[in-house]
């Protein structure tokens, strides 16, 4: 019976260089991470091989005999980070955080770099992308100076290491993982492979020796995180620092927690002197006045379990083009368009179809839930009308295409907030829990109920009616 030879040519092997899944053909769309065109040719097929049991180097205990001590928080010194953290970093592990250029990362970094250094704690910062001497300015500009914080400017990896054993530190920062490269690995610096291997060492350095790491990350233009979408997977930590480079407003948002939840937000100011964290950042996002004006109306957004009152802002003129203008800063273009179909069509508005209209919000912050739509609605008929809302009044609550207002979660989270700083009188949905006391709550069902707290628009119409009378 003839039997058949194999090959001696290996059959092409293929890999993903996003999250490093294989396979024997080559496929337009990795069906692990979901990414196009990242699955690369890369050798022969892998060999099939058997692992045989090894050694254990640690007994298998059951769950309630494990020590959890070891896995105890200890703070940054910025109770801000401590908040998105979950109280602290824990021994061993690794956190990426990311955010566009010159939105402050380094110097919160170095903050906290010595703000956590101590004599039982060294802190360890190794720099990639400045020299010693450029990082030592901004520690004296913004007071970051500490005996047990080493600074060292390396990268190489096994240079970066090697600190590692020299000072053996209980805080590793590494800005940023793209600048550093193992000579063992081929390519430049920031490259997926070059990423991955630095990743990786550091890591295992950190479980290691219990030793918590900081990285710094990089962003593509489109927001993401520059890399292999691995690197996300195998770090436990990743925060996003957001900000607008004009204004003074930055926020530390989790994304991925394994110690804690995700659903908090770090509130910092960055100003000449360094980044400071606000405890309560509603200020920022108010115009104090001592009379009421027109298209402007207050809500309360939850950033994470954090609520935060902020202005919405809007301004209609007459058009001087065939195609009115629709401008937006801080709020999402397609939610603003939404409400003022809905005021044409269920609110019987019908002078914003004609008119350039700009929308904003006030100090940077951005509204991307749905419970700012009533406040939007409100302050786009306040402009259209130009009649101011009632004084002290805050607007709460999901506006649908048919005209009614939805319930929104956190209702009487966003009412205590509204009513600690003072303002008196909301609109929310139907059944908002709660009261606090001091606080006058009108229950609206939709949009022309709610349009009904505007004064009668009398700044408008008097011309007319005195043109009628003569």
């Amino acid at each position: 019976m003839a039997t058949r030879k194999s090959s001696g040519k290996e059959r092409p092997s293929y890999r993903c260089t996003e999250c490093g899944w294989t396979t024997a053909k080559w496929l337009g769309r990795c069906p692990e991470c979901q990414a196009w065109g990242t699955v690369e040719e890369f050798g022969g097929a892998p060999a099939v091989r058997t692992t045989a049991p090894g050694r254990v180097t640690t007994a298998a205990l059951p769950i309630g005999q494990v020590d959890g001590k070891q896995a105890t928080a200890r703070s940054t010194g910025v109770p801000e980070l401590d908040r998105v953290l979950g109280g602290g970093l824990v021994p061993g592990a690794v956190a990426l955080l990311a955010g566009e250029p010159g939105v402050g990362k380094s110097t919160l970094l170095l903050d906290v770099a010595a703000k956590a250094a101590s004599d039982a704690h060294r802190t360890l910062y190794v720099t990639g992308e400045e020299s010693a001497s450029q990082v030592r300015l901004r520690a004296d500009r913004i007071g970051a100076l500490d005996d047990h914080l080493y600074l060292a400017a390396e990268t190489d990896l096994s240079a970066v290491l090697g600190h590692l054993d020299t000072v053996k530190p209980s805080l590793l920062i590494l800005d940023s993982v793209q600048t550093v490269a193992s000579p063992e690995i081929e390519g430049a610096p920031g490259g997926m492979a070059q990423v991955r291997e630095v990743a990786g060492a550091l890591i295992r350095a950190s479980k290691e020796r219990g030793m918590a790491t900081l990285l710094v990350g990089h962003v593509t233009k489109d927001g993401a995180i520059a890399g292999p979408r691995l690197l996300e997977h195998l770090v436990d930590v990743v925060l996003h620092f957001e900000g607008d480079r004009h204004a003074r407003l930055r926020l530390v948002r989790g994304v991925k927690n394994r110690y804690g939840t995700t659903d908090e937000v770090g509130c910092f100011e960055l100003h000449d002197e360094g980044i400071i964290g606000l405890a309560d950042p509603s200020g920022l996002f108010l115009t104090r006045r001592a009379e009421p004006v027109p298209g402007t109306c207050l809500t309360v957004t939850l950033e994470g379990r954090r609520p935060l009152v902020a202005e919405v802002q809007a301004l209609t003129v007459d058009s001087q083009i065939p195609s009115p203008r629709r401008t937006t800063s801080g709020l999402e273009t397609s939610r603003v368009s939404m409400m003022l179909a809905v005021l044409e069509q269920r609110g019987r508005i019908s002078a914003l179809g004609k008119r350039d209209i700009y929308s904003a919000t006030v100090g940077g912050v951005k509204l991307t839930e749905p419970a700012a739509d009533l406040a939007v609605a409100l302050a786009l008929a306040s402009a259209a009308s130009d009649t101011p809302l009632p004084k002290n009044l805050v607007a709460i609550g999901e506006v649908g295409l048919a005209g009614e207002v939805r319930r929104v979660t956190g209702v009487q989270r966003r009412l205590s907030e509204a009513a600690r700083l003072g303002f008196t009188h909301a609109l929310v949905p139907s059944d908002p829990g709660k009261i606090p006391d001091g606080m006058r709550v009108l229950e609206v069902a939709d949009v022309g109920q709610a349009l009904s707290v505007l004064p009668k628009r009398v700044r408008r119409e008097a011309p007319q009616e005195e043109g009628a009378r003569r």
